[in-house]
């Protein structure tokens, strides 16, 4: 058993265990059975109008009454796309014409970012925890979401954006390493390749801060959770272990890529997005490694590669993964909770 902190304390958890909001994966039934094993269940709704975002916590509130925490994106807004991403549209030609595709769309804004609206509903919705990724929103609106009460998080991926946010107020940070799969949660700009990995990221970032330090990027099992609880963390957050479940919403093709990954199967691409992600490589990121200088602006890229993504059998679909993603085990989320629990514990049982 673990003992407890402040951070489960306050969020009433057995576990300090996170699933990892995981936009477009992620569904209420996942979250659900998470929060009912004793974690915290997410929901990412980076991607969701403020309507769409409300009827996913609607739908987990009537599998659960424990702790939700609700994850938004705070990207900067991208403005006018028009004639963006014309070197990307020439890269992409080739394989619409060869699926029969037809033309390369224009570049066009698929979602928005956190805004006055989503503030609104969550004013109404009052999930127990709401987390940012990409940075904060503004002080207006971040005021207003503090005003429900809920407690905040939000993604580190370096020292300075871990301090940054302990300045504008938030609850906890989540440590982001290199590791991690899906998008980076960078938000002060700086060159990607010199962000470190969670085994050097977290110690400094513990020793940076005085609130609670969420361990994310690599945490797939016992030995990976226990390594961060040893090295500072409050909680793990874990994502790509939770996306071999059923409950996820990923294609059959996602499915057995994650099945047949190892440690070299993974890297940091911004191709299908316009912003750093880890992802499986495919065909999209080998005969495109070397057209990044090319893309649309985040998240216009998306609008262009999108098209394909039903083709080739997962040839051009963002495969999101981290880079740990070899050790991960097709179960149940309930199980997955207390399993990594039972072998956390044992392994820091065998260090104490």
């Amino acid at each position: 058993m673990f003992p407890t902190n402040a951070l489960t304390e306050r969020l009433g958890l057995t576990y300090p265990i996170i699933q990892a909001p995981m936009a477009s994966a992620t569904t209420p039934a996942l979250a659900a059975e998470v929060s009912e094993a004793g974690g915290l269940g997410s929901l990412g709704l980076g991607t969701s109008t403020a309507e769409a975002a409300a009827a996913e916590i609607q739908r987990f509130r009537q599998m659960s009454d424990k702790p939700l925490n609700a994850n938004f994106f705070c990207h900067e807004k991208t403005g006018d796309v028009t004639g963006a991403g014309e070197g990307m549209r020439r890269r992409l030609a080739p394989f619409y014409q060869e699926h029969a595709a037809g033309d390369v769309p224009e570049p066009s804004i698929p979602y928005g970012t956190f805004s006055a609206e989503h503030a609104a509903m969550l004013a109404t919705e009052e999930p127990a925890v709401i987390s940012f990724h990409f940075g904060l929103p503004d002080e207006e609106l971040l005021a207003q979401v503090r005003a429900t009460g809920a407690f905040i998080l939000c993604s580190a991926t370096t020292v300075t954006e871990a301090r940054a946010l302990e300045s504008a107020g938030v609850d906890a940070i989540i440590a982001q390493g290199l590791e991690a799969g899906g998008h980076r949660g960078t938000f002060l700009g700086g060159d990607m390749t010199n962000q470190p990995g969670l085994f050097a990221l977290l110690p400094q970032v513990c020793r940076a801060v005085t609130i609670p330090v969420i361990a994310a990027g690599g945490i797939v099992d016992g030995h990976t959770a226990a390594a961060a609880f040893m090295l500072g963390a409050s909680a793990v957050q874990v994502g790509t272990a939770f996306l071999r479940n059923a409950d996820t919403k990923i294609s059959d093709p996602h499915r057995r890529a994650l099945a047949e990954a190892g440690d070299e199967s993974t890297r940091v691409t911004r191709l299908h997005s316009g912003k750093p992600a880890r992802a499986i490589r495919n065909r999209l990121l080998d005969e495109l490694a070397d057209a990044e200088e090319h893309i649309a602006p985040y998240p216009a890229q998306r609008s262009l590669v999108a098209p394909l993504g039903g083709k080739g059998d997962g040839a051009y679909q963002a495969l999101w993964a981290g880079q740990n993603v070899g050790l991960t085990r097709e179960m149940p989320a309930g199980d997955l909770v207390r399993t990594l629990a039972a072998e956390t514990a044992a392994r820091l049982k065998a260090f104490s």
